[in-house]
This record gives C-alpha cells, structure tokens and sequence, in this order.
C-alpha cells in the first residue's frame, strides 16, 4: 500500500514537470492586458467605425492608439470605474451635442467593461470629450 502511495506520488510530480518551463514562466509572468472594441457612429468626421485598442502593450486598428491609452491610463483612479454611466440623479444641462453614438466593450484593468456613450445631454456629452480621443472628438 505505501509502495503504491509512492508510485503514485512519483507519476504525480512526473506529469506536472512535463509543462515546458517556458510555459510556467510566461503564465506566471506575463502582464495582463486591456483590450477594448470601439464602435463610433454618427460623429461627423473619419471617427465613425468599430476599432481594437490594446494597452499594455499598445496596438490595435485604433487611429492613434498610444494617445488612447494614456488618456485611459489618466483617468483610471483607483477605486472608480473611467467606464461608468452618469448618476441617475445628475442634473444636466439641456443642450444636444449631436446623434454620435459609442459602445466599448472589452477588459480594461482587469474588469470587464460594456459601456455606452452619446451626446444627449451636457453630462454625456462631458463624459463623451473626457475620453477623447479614445472616442472621436465630434464636429457637433
């Protein structure tokens, strides 16, 4: 019985040391990284279109992607989410920024995001520049 406890033990080690070194490293390793889907409409210039940025390392079909992510990087505080809807209970100007809209999808910091954006109102439209120019700046 403990022959076989020993047998077992030895195979055990045996099949999770057959994962190449290189693999464990890079698992254990390798950074995470934000990757997020843009889609513009309606912004009446060369924004409209659904674009990859990627962060950490930068790339992605996105326009000018280094400046995109420094701009996320920016206004990612700890603790609050650069993604997040306006309050329900903000007061907004009543003024119309134009029919641009956007939805994000994707990971950013490692929390998946789904947001939605449009120029409505003042609060969006603030919302809207704030990430500029991960969204288009508008020609409304």
């Amino acid at each position: 019985m403990l022959r076989r406890l020993a047998l077992t033990a030895v195979a055990s080690v045996a099949a999770l040391s057959a994962v190449p070194a290189t693999a464990q490293a890079t698992a254990l390793t390798a950074p995470p990284t934000d990757r997020l889907t843009v889609t513009v409409t309606g912004s009446g210039g060369a924004g409209d279109g659904t674009y990859e940025l990627n962060c950490h390392p930068t790339g992605g079909s996105h326009p000018d992607a280094a400046a995109a992510c420094k701009r996320l990087t920016e206004v990612t505080v700890w603790g609050t989410d650069p993604f997040a809807p306006v309050p329900k209970d903000s007061m907004c100007t009543m003024q119309y920024g134009g029919p641009a809209t956007a939805h994000v999808t994707g990971v950013w910091q490692g929390r998946p995001v789904d947001a939605t954006y449009d120029r409505s109102n003042g609060c969006e439209i603030s919302r809207w520049d704030g990430l500029v120019p991960v969204l288009p700046a508008t020609s409304a």
